[in-house]
This record gives C-alpha cells, structure tokens and sequence, in this order.
C-alpha cells in the first residue's frame, strides 16, 4: 500500500510504474516509462534529485541540471518561491502547480509547513480558488463524470491511470462551504481534501483519486461564461440525478469493491439521502454531517473538560440545520447515549434552530430535520414573538450553556445572543463554525469581551490568538481535517463492509482523548494543527477497534495496542523519495476489468 511494506497485486499500482520491494525489504519504484515521460509523469518526476545512476538508466541524462539536489534543499528551494506569491491564492496556485510538476515535493512542502499552509490548500483560500478554478485552470487531475461520458464509464475507469484507487472525495459542487453551487468548479475541494488525507493520513497519493460529478450548475453566470469548464446547463435534480448517481456508484463499486467514497459538499437534502441510499451498500461516509459532527463533539468535550463539567450536564442550541447542523446534533445525541442517557433525555437536552427559528413538529419539514424537532408542547410556557422562538429566546428561556453556529449567517451570534447563554453558565461554550471566515456568526475577541474572557471558544476558520485584559486566548479551529484523514485511513486499511455511526463517534472521542491528553495543561479546545498526523494515527487506532467490534472488518488487526500502532505506522505513506528503476516490460500494461483485488495488505 505504501513505500514502507511489502505487498502482492496481480496488476501494477499505476499504468507507468508500481512499487517494489528489495530482498532487505526497501522500497523502490519500477518503471516501463524512459526520457522525457518519467518528469512529465509527477508520482515519479524528482526534477534535480534524480541520481546520477537513474538519470542514465531512465534516459534523463542531459535534461535536468548537472548538480543532484537533496530533498531537503528542494524543499528550502520551494520554500523560498513560495514566499515571493503575495497573496493566499498566489500561494495556491504555486502549490498547485507544484503539485503537478512534483508530487513527492509538494506533500513534503506541505508537511513541512503544514499550520501555514493548511489555510491555503484547505479552507479558507480553498473557497476562493473554487470559485476562480476554471479561470485559474492549468492541468487536469483526477475524474470528471457527466451525462456525456457517463455510457463509457466502466471503460473510463478500466483506463484510469492508477489501478489501486482505494479513497475517492466525490463532490457534485452543489453546496461548497458557504459560497453554495460551484458546478464544475468543485474538483477544486476534492483535490484539497485529498491533499489532507496524503499529508494529515498517510494515505499514498497513488491510492486517492478526486472526483467531480459534473451533472450541471444553477450558478448562471458560469453557465454563460466562455471560460466555465463544465456543463453549461441547469443542475440535474430528481430522479435523473438519482440515476446518475446510481450508475456512477455502480461503476466504482465495481472497479473497486473496497474503495472508501467521501462524499462531499451535497446539497442538504441530497447529502442525508445519499448517505443513508448507499452507506450499507458501499464503504462510504459524507464529511459534511459526520466529520463536522464528530469534530465539533470532540471540542465540545474538551471544553466540559476545561469547566471539570461533562457532556451531560449542557444544554445545546445549534443554529444552522442543514447537513452540518443535523449533522452536529447527531453527533451530540450519540455522544450524551455514550454518557448513560436515555433517547428521550438526549434530545430533551438539543435544541436545533433553522431560518424559521426553533424547529416545532408542528409545521412541514424535510425528513433529516424531524427527529430534532421539538413538540410545541416543550415551549408552551415560553415567552417568544414569533410562530418559534427565536435563537435568544430559545438561548435564555432553555438554559443553554453550548451555543453552536453552523448557519452561515454572519453576526447572528450578537451580543444579546452571547449574553443570554453567559448568564446561564459561568464559562459558556461558543463555537461559531460556519466557514469560511467571513460567515462566522460571531468573531472571537467579540464573544470573549462580551463574557469578560469567560467563554471557551472554536471556529471553523483560523483566527489568530486574541489579547483580552493582559491575557492570551488561543482560538481552537473546529477543523473536519482532525477526524476524516483518520477516519479514512483507518477504514481502509480495516477493508471495511461500511462505515459505521460507532466508528464516526470512536473518531470524535479519539481526538478529544488526544487534546486531554497532551494539552489539559494549556487549556487548549482542538490540538495544532501541527499535529494532525499524530491526531490521525490514534483516530486510525479507534476507528480500527471500532470496525472490529462492529464487525465490518475483513482485515486481522493485531490485538496488542501497541502492535497496532506499529501495523498502522507501517501502513502510514511518507513523502520521501524511493529508488526508480527502469525495466523493459514491452508494451505498457493494461489492467484487466476482470482482475481481482486479492493481495497482502
């Protein structure tokens, strides 16, 4: 699976070359390509670090640099370029750009510098380059399906030119982050999450594959617009887009049986009824409602760490109910069952908000919404204007004491809305998540001068530390990219039936367990963003154990702890450069649809 363990495929891991392993066990790469194709190809392109030895035996000699370069100066190389962009998306596109000349260099790049560059390959600086990606396009990557290609997509995947695809993040572009319908344009978030599942999971680059579905955009001015790059028409919707989404999942299903699809960046209605049509059909979750929802219970926990209170003891309001914010109180409810609650004590203790305000059984509502809706009879006491509470009456009149913003509304966290849940709790929890930055529903220092430093805050985008009375407050950043790399990761390697809500929730416990553990004594919500490949290892570790017990495993897992972490390490692919060898293998080889998928992992 990687370059760090031995492994039998009855096919190659890529059309040009496949991993191998000498007799002490060290990796190296084979290739049939020669010349000019082995740096036009960015899994194996080293530019200046090619030997002296590779450079003639793949025929390079004469077309790179005579000095062979290290690595690590490539790197202070790279690094230095990049410091010449002067904005987020000049940054973005030089790390694109990278990433299509040298792969290896550029998730080394990455990992080097991972909290400054999170924010430019992942939210916030992601948004903006969706929005300029056909604008900004340069090289294609990964798959585009369409209506017009859909007829030849088992040919198309049969043709791909990595044969062991093994993580896939879907997007149908229909609800980017809070920019809405992005069309075609979306591919953009699938590379950026994918990057993270390399750098944050160990996930070898030639496992992933992005994929956008382009099946159209309401987005008109992309549809009239000479530089769009997709399908000029109106978004499919109803049951043509379940068709398509059907044949599409049938494809990859069958081309790769084991393959994990995160689904991402789907429209509300369409992310609970893929999720729930496919999840016991393919090993596949959506980041949106599960990663959001177990990230935020990992911060909510370790802030009741931080107050010496538990999850149990809060009363939650979440404002926002599309698939973050459904996905949010899922998560809630299954963590206070884990506490000892019953359903019913559970959801007494969630109150969710939409754009009409509390969300009452009372009036029409989509199917994912209607658990958390409470019955009027819950409020006939309560003192509200409206046909619902609103967000301060619902905060003051049911004692809330967790305030969670997943609306993208900005400034609806006000101050009066703030005040209402200080005055219900000596340290209030506030996480205004909704990304990217300019959505956020309150700003921190905002929120910490209205409670006079009381609060325990996160958000969704990065903030910087805010300077409150002579103290220091580090802003936790909510960020999905503690929990899917890992979550991910530990899926795959378990070969996995499903993805299951106890492995969701193992995942959310597993970070917050990290936090407790390595940062009780700072006081801090979520870890750095530094430590993300550790966070992800002991996500993979739980999650593992979780598949286990739930018996959606095919793989044996090592029953001593420790064996584990060492079987995960191995399994864990680090960006370094490997030894290329060329080998005369005749014409270049074709993966045979009828191949299977048996082989050491």
């Amino acid at each position: 699976m990687t370059a760090s363990g031995p492994e039998q495929r009855p096919y190659p891991i890529s059309a040009f070359f496949d991993l191998r392993h000498d007799a002490h066990g060290y990796p190296y790469f084979e290739t049939w390509c020669r010349g000019i194709a082995v740096l036009r190809f960015v899994l194996l392109n080293k530019g200046s670090a090619f030997s002296v030895p590779e450079r003639r035996q793949l025929g390079v000699d004469g077309l790179l640099p005579s000095r062979v370069s290290t690595l690590e100066e490539q790197l202070e190389r790279a690094w230095v370029q990049l410091q010449t962009e002067p904005t987020a998306l000049g940054r973005y596109q030089f790390l694109r750009g990278l990433q299509e000349r040298q792969e290896t260099l550029f998730y080394a790049l990455v990992a080097r510098h991972l909290e400054a560059l999170m924010p430019i390959v992942y939210t916030p600086t992601v948004g903006e380059a969706v929005e300029k990606f056909s604008t900004l396009f340069q090289t294609p990557r990964g798959l585009t399906v369409h209506e017009d290609n859909l007829d030849d997509l088992d040919a198309i995947l049969d043709h791909y030119p990595l044969y062991d695809v093994r993580v896939m993040v879907v997007t149908d572009s229909s609800a980017i982050l809070g920019i809405g319908d992005q069309g075609f344009n979306g591919m953009g978030i699938s590379i950026g999450k994918l990057t993270l599942y390399t750098v944050g999971g160990g996930v070898a680059p030639y496992h992933t594959m992005p994929v956008v579905l382009d099946v159209g955009t309401d987005h008109a001015s992309y549809r009239t617009d000479p530089l769009y790059l997709g399908r000029p028409s109106e978004r499919l919707k109803g049951p043509a887009y379940d068709a398509f989404l059907e044949r599409f999942v049938r494809a990859v299903h069958k081309r790769w049986p084991e393959a994990i699809l995160q689904w991402e960046d789907l429209s509300k209605d369409a992310a609970f009824d893929v999720l729930e049509r496919y999840r016991h059909q393919v090993p596949c979750l959506n980041d949106d409602i599960q990663g959001t929802g177990a990230v935020t219970l990992a911060g909510v926990i370790s802030a009741c760490h931080r107050k010496g209170e538990r999850l149990s003891d809060q009363v939650f309001a979440i404002h926002g109910a599309g698939a973050g914010g459904i996905g949010v109180a899922s998560a809630i409810r299954e963590g206070l069952l884990r506490e000892g609650l019953t359903e019913a004590e559970a959801y007494a203790r969630i109150y969710v908000l939409d754009s009409r305000g509390l969300m009452l059984s009372g009036r029409e509502l989509p199917a994912y919404k209607r658990p958390f809706a409470r019955d009027p009879d819950d409020v006939v006491s309560w003192v509200f204007e409206g046909p619902a509470p609103n967000l301060v009456e619902t905060v003051a009149q049911a004692g809330v004491t967790v305030l969670l913003g997943l609306s993208g509304q900005p400034g609806s966290f006000d101050r009066s809305v703030i005040e209402a849940v200080a005055a219900n709790t000596a340290r209030p929890i506030v996480f205004p998540l909704s990304n990217p930055t300019r959505l956020a529903e309150a700003l921190p220092s905002e929120v910490l001068a209205w409670t006079d430093g009381r609060a325990l805050v996160a958000t969704g985008s990065p903030f910087e530390p805010v300077e409150l009375d002579g103290t220091t407050y580090v802003i936790g950043q909510g960020n999905n990219a503690f929990v899917f790399p890992g979550l991910g990761l530990g899926a795959m390697l378990a070969r996995v039936t499903a993805i299951t809500d106890g492995m969701v929730l193992a995942a959310a416990y597993a970070v917050a367990d990290h936090t407790e553990a390595h940062h009780a004594h700072d006081g801090l919500i979520y870890p750095p963003l530094r430590e993300l490949p550790t966070v992800s290892r002991r996500v993979a570790h739980a999650v593992l154990r979780a598949a286990e017990a739930d018996g959606v495993s095919r793989e044996a897992l090592p029953a001593d702890a420790e064996a584990l972490d060492a079987w995960i390490d191995a399994r864990w692919w680090t960006p370094s450069y490997v030894p290329i060898v060329w080998k005369d293998r005749g014409p270049y080889p074709r993966h045979r649809a009828d191949d299977t998928h048996e082989e050491g992992r």
